[in-house]
């Protein structure tokens, strides 16, 4: 499962001299930590972040402080969260997928490291990957083509597969292009799309509902943190209307029949190489963006017999994990 690999573009993080990260600034730095979900579904992440840290050498409330706003599964608070960190003046602050459009918002001037977004040079986030201009660097992977596979894996999984629901989360800017790349897939697939963008978790039984009685084959979930975190609610909810879903890697260890995406623990863990240029002086504009080359395959077996699928043995032979 833990088959990792990046990419650094035109001498990345990868790249930064071994001296230079050993050397630590005198003064306490101050990080502002910008999370999209609540602080227990996330504390695995932030501890793989703090990891990253203390291999640099930083520890907190020795030479590090670190700001945290939770906006516990409440898109519509991050902007004001984001204003508190900026008004505390902190010298870098770390945010991922919405998080980070927050980010933006509020500041122009702070440098902004995300640990990870749906594709941020489609989104205007950053101008290239090589030279992200602005105060923004970090991580990014492509959500459009990654959901677009997710689509293609469920129809080799499921050969008769004809309709397929999309979900995703009400006004996130990734949504146009990645809906446009799992139509552009679907068209050679011949499969129907049924997008459906929710704002909040109660939304999810209609949905279910709508999809069981328009007879959806299988559902393709985004990589939204809101969508993770439910992911224990949404898996039954497909468990119970005998939907074959895919999703995140948290997705298939929950009970669903397929996750395929990047590994989330390594991009917090790398986050604090950039936060570590940044606090040594680099501008975030500077920075090459990062994006993963390899993504990992998990499949439930336990889950398939459950819905009397039977699974193909190309699925099987690509997969980094399977659980019986």
């Amino acid at each position: 499962m833990n088959r990792r690999a990046f990419i650094t573009l035109l001498g990345g993080a990868t790249a930064w001299p071994l001296a230079a990260r050993a050397q630590q600034p005198d003064r306490m730095r101050r990080i502002g930590y910008l999370v999209a979900t609540t602080p227990s579904f996330h504390n695995p992440y932030g501890e793989a972040f703090l990891e990253g840290l203390r291999d640099l050498g930083y520890v907190e409330g020795k030479n590090v402080q670190i700001e945290r706003r939770f906006a516990n599964g409440d898109n519509g608070r991050l902007f004001d969260l984001a204003a508190e960190l900026v008004d505390l003046n902190v010298d870098v602050m770390v945010s991922y997928a919405t998080g980070v459009s927050a980010a933006r918002r509020a500041t122009s001037t702070i440098p902004i490291v995300m640990v990870t977004y749906g594709d941020a040079l489609a989104s205007g986030i950053v101008a290239s990957l090589s030279h992200p201009g602005g105060n923004i660097t970090g991580s990014t992977f492509f959500s459009p083509e990654l959901m677009a596979k997710r689509l293609e894996l469920m129809k080799e999984f499921l050969p008769s597969l004809s309709q397929a629901g999309v979900l995703l989360i009400r006004d996130t800017i990734a949504n146009g292009p990645t809906l446009e790349a799992m139509g552009a897939t679907a068209n050679a697939l011949q499969v129907g799309l049924q997008p459906f963008e929710m704002r909040a978790p109660t939304e999810l039984e209609g949905a279910f509902s709508g999809w069981a009685e328009k007879q959806i084959g299988a559902v393709v979930v985004g990589d939204h943190g809101i969508l993770i975190l439910n992911a224990s609610a949404i898996v039954p909810l497909a468990a119970r209307h005998r939907i074959p879903l895919i999703g995140s890697l948290e997705f298939a260890p929950a009970g669903s029949l397929m996750s395929y995406g990047v590994n989330f623990f390594d991009l917090f863990r790398r986050a604090a190489l950039f936060v570590d240029k940044i606090l040594k002086g680099a501008k975030a504009g500077d920075i090459p963006v990062e994006r993963p080359t390899k993504f990992t395959t998990i499949v439930n077996m336990k889950s398939a017999r459950a819905l009397g699928i039977e699974t193909p043995t190309s699925i099987l032979l690509r997969a980094d994990e399977v659980i019986e």
